[in-house]
């Protein structure tokens, strides 16, 4: 009996795309972890309350819902190049509406800008999430997103870091005109401008079709609808998938957009080293995307989802009890057990959907609002018990964890 090869990571062909694709997810990565650094700021300079704070993730989470269906149609019709490029110009287009903005010193001007931003990145996510998981062979697609995603992670500790540079150093925690927003936002602007004009010149390998393989092919290896019967909607492990995304992001959300105000309020931190601790704290969501990566190796993608979710929930048990830096240290965990939830949640779903898969995709995608609403829930605990208001992520995970247990199977 022959023993089958183990499958590729990817194949020689679609190295360089891959590293391009990649890059994508560390940028948007950089801008979610830079707006939550804005929460604070905004705070303290533009006066407005934590639960006011919230409307900064409504903004940008908001989007997904408005952005990521259109995205998936555009997907379909002009094919990722084009779908990449759209998302960039959107992106780009945010940053530049800092500047007047910061000029009319309006919190409801910067919320616009930043849903234009949002924008982008719900384009983005709905391109490259299958965009990366088609560039090679089926079966270690979970390993290739949770590989990008790892360099997302990589964006989130970039960005606290530059946040803090630019919005929390002496000089500029409070200034009023908000210069240093309009430069930090413009220059990351620029480097995105950079990066549409690059994508113009990749040239893109053509990639299998999803639903035309033949009987030569393994059928384990692409993306083949095993019940071509069926409308999108009654691929249960999909719809699930949607569920399971809304209430990760939403988790994500609210547990990053309070983390400073954790510092502040549990730890007695200024705001600089809050902001210097949270690079930590996506320093660990990095570290629990690369061990994932790894251990997809030996465990199937769904049980160490589930692992994971339970860790999550014992951490966030540990946080709520607000005990200093054993909590302070739990909270960092949290981020760590996060860490493989977002691109494992989107490759189980899109399991054979075949022709399905890039409308999957934009659905998926949609799922990110989760992001919106539960920031401004937790905002109104925060106001009083910023250390109780981590009790409500548990709900998500607890969803997240029957997902990964039972609800990710695939039904012919």
């Amino acid at each position: 009996m022959l023993t089958q090869p183990k499958p590729a990571f990817t194949e020689k062909k679609f190295i360089v795309t891959l590293i391009f694709v990649t890059s994508l997810f560390l940028m948007w990565g950089l801008l979610h972890s830079m707006s939550d650094s804005l929460n604070k700021h905004f705070q303290d300079v533009l006066h407005v309350s934590k639960g006011q704070s919230g409307l900064i993730q409504l903004s940008v989470f908001g989007a997904y819902a408005v952005m990521s269906i259109p995205a998936g149609y555009f997907l379909k019709k002009f094919g990722y190049k084009s779908g990449v490029i759209l998302g960039l110009l959107l992106f780009a287009s945010g940053t530049f509406l800092f500047i007047p903005a910061a000029d009319a010193r309006s919190f409801d001007f910067f919320r616009v800008a930043l849903f234009i931003i949002g924008c982008g990145m719900a384009t983005l996510e709905t391109v490259a999430h299958p965009f990366a998981a088609a560039l090679g062979d089926q079966r270690t697609s979970d390993q290739r997103l949770n590989f990008s995603q790892s360099f997302n992670a990589v964006g989130t500790i970039i960005g606290p870091q530059i946040a803090a540079y630019f919005l929390f150093s002496s000089a500029n925690e409070n200034s009023p005109d908000l210069s240093s927003v309009k430069t930090l936002y413009v220059g990351v602007g620029c480097v995105i401008l950079l990066i549409a004009i690059a994508f113009v010149f990749i040239k893109i390998p053509v990639l299998t079709d999803p639903h035309g393989a033949t009987a030569a092919i393994d059928p384990a290896a692409v993306n083949v609808d095993t019940a071509p019967s069926k409308k999108l909607c009654q691929h249960k492990h999909f719809v699930w998938a949607v569920v399971a995304q809304f209430f990760n992001v939403a988790a994500q959300a609210g547990t990053w957009a309070y983390f400073i105000n954790y510092g502040r309020d549990v730890m007695g931190f200024d705001n600089g080293t809050a902001v210097k601790y949270m690079s930590v704290f996506m320093a660990m969501m990095a570290a629990g995307r690369f061990v994932g990566t790894y251990l997809m190796r030996f465990i199937a993608p769904n049980k160490l989802l589930a692992l994971f979710a339970l860790g999550s929930i014992l951490m966030c048990v540990i946080v709520a009890q607000g005990l200093g830096w054993t909590s302070y240290i739990a909270l960092m965990m949290v981020n760590f057990f996060f860490s493989i939830m977002f691109p494992t949640i989107f490759s189980l779903g899109l399991k054979n959907l075949g022709s399905h898969t890039q409308q999957a995709s934009s659905f998926i995608s949609m799922g990110v609002v989760g992001g919106a609403f539960f920031p401004l829930i937790m905002g109104q605990i925060a106001n009083h018990d910023v250390a109780k208001a981590y009790y409500l992520p548990i709900i998500c995970y607890v969803v997240i964890f029957f997902y990964g247990y039972k609800l990710y199977k695939v039904k012919e």
